[in-house]
């Protein structure tokens, strides 16, 4: 795991040696091994922080040159299968790494031939020194980050904004219109940010420019168009198959040349996770969970824990140090935090640095598996009442992390994404099952905000995560062959009739099963109390913490442009009247201690 940078222009490009270096140098948390650049002109340049993982030898070092000299590469990421791509390429390799195999596949075979056959996480910069073209490309979940500039003959891009902003060639510029998608979101969906000219790349994508910087987009996968609705399989057919998928991917991420371990909370996904992981590696596993004095989940990872003998390490963190962490993460993130837990991840990071530099985490699950019972049961709330007309409009008002309602009274900022997104998301939901909707819809939107968070959590300690429930190939067999029936199954014939005169809020995990066939598998890996508790997920105290977050909020809120005029006693009423009031709260503040980190200094030079 690694960070990228890199600088394009069409004309000489003053102190470009310097402005590279100050661009690696900035990231140097993402890879603190090693560090390099490229002069590939006067006007070209790439920067590379190696984190060792797989070929700790120097030679495997980047940026990297095909043997032809023909492509330079800078790569963040894991090639899974790289072994298997290597033995179908006639090419006489120097090193062991999966770095060099791209190179190779890219200069015999191309750029979609390697792209269909890749199974891994990543962002790649390549240069074809023959064609003068640059390369842009994300993996198809979007795992790994990659931002760009281009504007006035420059391209600027990096794994993170702060480093476009140290090559002096980018102004920062506050993005008003992304304060209303954040809020709505926990984060800014892409292509967009909360800088204006600076884009994230979207999954699943590459973009090719020539010399001229002209651009072309290629979207090179998308989510099944298949989705299985069958109401008549071979459920014990179905079952093995998916146990084989899923262990083959949880299998493919524990190789590495340096020590590994797991999150484990000790719900159904990270146990799953560090069973697999334990039964599959000789020495002793690291696991680790966090939580605080009010909430915490130690008991249930220990039995996990217990089970399996792993090393175990439970990290116990206070409301200060939670309060005196928040303002350094969003410095490692570029953008306001959107998940209350990136704080307690963040500190478990860094913390388990001291062990291993590759962590296995849970981060898909419940998108893979409908696991989020209130929410992925909308559809059949949706056939029981007759409030809205629209299913995506009953979604969205489910759904969203501050309600448009109160977005709308108090904020003085643009909701132009909001329409954008609206848009094309109604577009997208035509000619489609509801229930389908539902899985496209976490699948393209909402897992991207938690892959933004285990990547700043992680990276900014040094430490690689993977993620198997985001395998391609798991998510491809699981739309096509797992009919949705048993992604959330009813307990019994009469369950479904029960709950038409109830909202998934009351009847889910009471009435049906969500994650139903990840349960039956992991019944033969994990004790019985631990696959049949009801979720809990990764709370944080928020809510108990309100006065905190009150006298916070007149600090920071008190006279800001983004909100109405004295729109912040309306926010804190408001807020108190929500489920997620603490979180809410939370939020807003955290885009003015962002705004005063990025946007008070000029970064040009």
């Amino acid at each position: 795991m690694c960070g990228i940078s890199g600088i394009f222009s069409n004309n000489p490009v003053n102190n470009l040696e310097k402005r590279i270096h100050k661009m690696n140098s900035s990231i140097i948390h993402r890879g603190p091994d090693s560090g390099g650049t490229i002069l590939l002109s006067k006007s070209k340049a790439m920067g590379h922080r190696r984190l060792s993982i797989i070929d700790l030898n120097s030679k495997a070092n980047q940026p990297m040159q095909s043997q032809s000299k023909r492509w330079s590469i800078v790569f963040n990421g894991e090639i899974y299968n790289f072994k298997e791509i290597a033995k179908q390429l006639n090419y006489k390799f120097r090193t062991k790494s999966d770095t060099e195999v791209i190179l190779a596949a890219v200069e015999l075979k191309g750029v979609k031939w390697f792209l269909n056959k890749a199974n891994g996480m990543f962002a790649i910069a390549l240069f074809d020194n023959k064609l003068k073209e640059v390369f842009l490309i994300r993996d198809r979940l979007g795992i790994k980050p990659i931002y760009y500039y281009q504007k006035n003959g420059v391209l600027v891009f990096s794994s993170e904004i702060k480093a476009l902003l140290a090559s002096g060639l980018v102004r920062a510029e506050f993005n008003d219109s992304a304060i209303d998608e954040y809020l709505g979101n926990r984060y800014v969906r892409s292509p967009y940010t909360f800088f204006k000219n600076i884009y994230q790349l979207s999954s699943g994508t590459f973009v090719k420019f020539n010399d001229s910087l002209d651009k072309e987009y290629y979207n090179y996968w998308s989510l099944p168009k298949k989705f299985n609705m069958s109401s008549e399989y071979n459920e014990d057919k179905i079952t093995k198959l998916f146990e084989n998928k899923l262990i083959k991917a949880i299998k493919c991420r524990l190789f590495s040349d340096v020590p590994l371990g797991t999150y484990l909370s000790g719900g159904i996904d990270s146990s799953f996770i560090t069973a697999i992981a334990s039964l599959n590696t000789n020495e002793k596993l690291n696991t680790y969970t966090i939580g605080f004095p009010e909430l915490n989940e130690f008991k249930y990872a220990s039995i996990m824990a217990r089970k399996y003998k792993t090393i175990h390490h439970e990290i116990l963190m206070t409301k200060n140090q939670y309060l005196n962490h928040w303002k350094n993460l969003i410095f490692y993130k570029d953008s306001p935090l959107g998940v209350p837990n990136e704080i307690p991840l963040a500190l478990m990071s860094s913390q388990l640095k001291e062990n291993i530099s590759v962590v296995l985490s849970g981060e898909g699950a419940d998108e893979l598996m409908g696991g989020y019972g209130r929410i992925f049961r909308l559809p059949f709330d949706f056939d029981n009442q007759e409030k809205y007309n629209s299913f995506y409009g009953f979604l969205i008002d489910e759904y969203e992390y501050v309600p448009r309602s109160l977005r709308d009274q108090v904020l003085a900022s643009s909701i132009n994404y909001r329409k954008e997104f609206d848009e094309s998301i109604k577009i997208e939901f035509e000619g489609k099952s509801n229930e389908e909707n539902m899985f496209n819809f976490f699948h393209n939107y909402h897992i991207k905000g938690l892959l933004q968070r285990v990547d700043m959590t992680t990276m900014q300690a040094s430490v690689e995560a993977r993620v198997p429930f985001l395998d391609h190939n798991l998510i491809e067999f699981t739309y096509k062959e797992v009919p949705f029936d048993l992604k959330l199954k009813w307990n019994s014939n009469e369950s479904m009739n029960l709950a038409k005169n109830k909202i998934a809020s009351q009847y889910s995990e009471v009435l049906d099963t969500p994650k139903y066939l990840l349960r039956k598998v992991a019944y033969n890996y994990i004790p019985t109390e631990l696959v049949d508790r009801k979720k809990i997920g990764f709370p944080v105290p928020l809510t108990d913490w309100f006065s905190n977050l009150e006298d916070l909020a007149r600090i920071f809120l008190s006279d800001v442009k983004w909100m109405k005029n004295g729109a912040l006693d309306t926010l804190l009423d408001l807020s108190l009247k929500e489920v997620r009031s603490g979180q809410i709260l939370w939020m807003f503040i955290n885009i003015e201690i962002f705004k005063k980190q990025y946007f008070h200094k000029e970064w040009e030079w």
